[in-house]
């Protein structure tokens, strides 16, 4: 693999050019490719280096000689506020990662249509881990608390919602049943008759190995038993 810098996409529209003149893609209605015309009027950048990124820290020691940058061409990371917030709750959380989520695209402008100072509960946006990210995020820039005690805040307030809705699922399960309603069977129970199953697999299994054993016994046993009385009539045969 060469290791020269490649120059294939500054000159693509050169080369589609070059391909529409040898009439490479003759047969089509209408060979010209869209992005043909676009590519023309704004051509590929021609800058091969990255630009120095600005630093908001200041430097450590302002007398020594300004040192070259490194990792030009490496992209500057992204790290938002929310990340660590996400990790620290997901840490805290893991059962909340199996939920089903669901997820849209928008215009990525979600805070123009959440009020997190009512709470967690938004409209058109589910309970989840992100609202306690976005409700303790809140909490921190807005109302100025600590990490700590805006995590306590919004895990609170998230636990209660969540007890809440446990206690509607059931109510709501329990008069569907009064009306007739069938459910079947809960995890719980479908994971019993898995483990049922399993258990007799290993049983019928175990009684073959058992009567393996046994039968390999009863053969040692015999061998041992005609070995003795071979050796008993040789020597009755010797006196």
């Amino acid at each position: 693999m060469a290791r020269g810098r490649q120059f294939l996409a500054a000159r693509v529209h050169d080369t589609a050019q070059a391909n529409l003149a040898s009439r490479v893609v003759e047969g089509k209605p209408n060979p010209v490719p869209m992005w043909v015309k676009a590519v023309r009027h704004i051509p590929p950048a021609e800058v091969l280096t990255r630009p120095y990124p600005i630093q908001h820290t200041e430097p450590k020691d302002r007398g020594r000689a300004a040192q070259r940058p490194r990792n030009l061409f490496r992209p500057t990371a992204i790290v938002h506020p929310e990340d660590e917030l996400r990790q620290n709750f997901y840490r805290d959380h893991p059962w909340e990662l199996a939920r089903p989520k669901l997820v849209l695209e928008l215009d990525g402008q979600d805070a123009r249509h959440r009020n997190w100072a009512r709470g967690l509960r938004q409209p058109g946006m589910a309970l989840s881990g992100e609202s306690v990210v976005q409700r303790q995020l809140w909490l921190m820039e807005v109302q100025g608390v600590s990490k700590a005690r805006a995590y306590d805040v919004a895990r609170k307030e998230f636990y209660k919602l969540r007890q809440q809705e446990e206690i509607e699922r059931r109510i709501a399960v329990e008069e569907a049943r009064m009306y007739g309603a069938y459910f079947g069977k809960n995890n719980l129970q479908v994971g019993m008759d898995l483990e049922d199953a399993a258990y007799e697999v290993w049983k019928s299994w175990a009684a073959i190995e058992i009567s393996k054993l046994e039968a390999e016994r009863t053969a040692a046993y015999a061998n041992v038993v005609d070995v003795a009385t071979e050796a008993a009539d040789e020597e009755a045969e010797v006196v």
